[in-house]
């Protein structure tokens, strides 16, 4: 069976790797170019969409945030800022009401500064972060700019020192960093206890299907494949009519075309960018309107011709 190009959308289980999860889906859909939109920790569970064929051309065109349910555990700090690394330090739990704990909370919603976690994907000088540290390398990761639009205090165990939180951030936050910050802000530690991401890349947890399902159900496996214009329908379409100018299309140079209301996208990254399909609706790539002097499209993402 052929495999269709698209996004499957996996929910991921404890103790496995998103790369080990790409290697199953290679065998599974017995298909070489795969990717996914962004890395799961091993312990943490939930949304990952994987990118089949030429879907991974289009990982970074797809939406950015993510969201996640995850329980805070104060009073303890770890090697890898969750509850799975090595105990380094323990204090006392602060006494907080579920409202003195709430306002504090403010500190991580809006736009902040986050250091990543030590054991990080985060590239150093060529290297992942994680190995460095897994040698016992001094390193010093600088911080960067994240922004979380919601985050929901949805309950408070003063007894255990747990908080359970709903958040909603962007892409390359790190919810252990907020566990390890918001235990330091408290003159306490942190870590993170349990996390599940609960939506990525503009899909939800609704639409996700586990590996081992999926490998039982492999005579019906392309159903579960999310076609690559689906995944991106927050992006305007534009479609090309003209015989001419799908050639000058395919030859990647620009086009003239009508005047269009430009793509006012939220993402300052995704403006002006447009789906662009042919006159009978197949997909051609994505293309940026340029309006400052001429009405042009400019080739951006081009399909190979099948």
């Amino acid at each position: 069976m052929e495999v269709n190009d698209g996004f499957l959308i996996l929910n991921k289980g404890k103790n496995c790797t998103s790369h080990d999860c790409v290697k199953r889906i290679k065998r599974i859909y017995n298909i070489k170019k795969v990717g996914h939109t962004g890395t799961l920790d091993p312990q943490v569970t939930g949304v990952l969409p994987i990118a089949l064929g030429s879907a991974t051309r289009f990982i970074q065109y797809l939406p950015q945030k993510k969201s996640y349910i995850g329980i805070i555990q104060l009073g303890i700090k770890t090697t890898t800022d969750d509850i799975h690394g090595e105990i380094l330090k323990q204090k006392d739990i602060p006494k907080l009401t579920l409202d003195d704990l709430d306002n504090i909370l403010n500190t991580f919603r809006g736009t902040f500064q986050q250091i990543p976690p030590q054991v990080s994907s985060v590239h150093v000088n060529g290297e992942r972060a994680y190995k460095k540290s897994w040698r016992k390398e001094n390193f010093i990761l600088p911080s960067k700019e994240v922004k979380v639009e919601s985050l929901i205090l949805k309950d408070w165990d003063q007894a255990n020192g747990q908080l359970r939180i709903e958040i909603n951030c962007s892409s390359g936050t790190y919810i252990r960093s907020i566990a390890r910050d918001l235990g330091i802000f408290l003159k306490s530690e942190g870590c993170l206890y349990d996390l599940r991401r609960t939506e990525a890349s503009g899909f939800s947890e609704d639409k996700s299907i586990e590996l081992d399902y999926l490998n039982d159900k492999q005579n019906y496996k392309n159903n579960f494949i999310i076609p690559i214009e689906d995944a991106l329908n927050h992006l305007p379409k534009i479609h090309l009519t003209n015989e001419s100018d799908i050639l000058y299309w395919r030859t990647g140079r620009q086009i003239k075309i009508k005047s269009i209301k430009p793509n006012k996208n939220d993402n300052q990254s995704q403006k002006n960018k447009f789906l662009v399909f042919d006159n009978k609706n197949k997909l051609l790539g994505i293309g940026i309107y340029d309006h400052k002097d001429f009405d042009l499209l400019l080739p951006k993402l081009v399909l190979n011709a099948r």
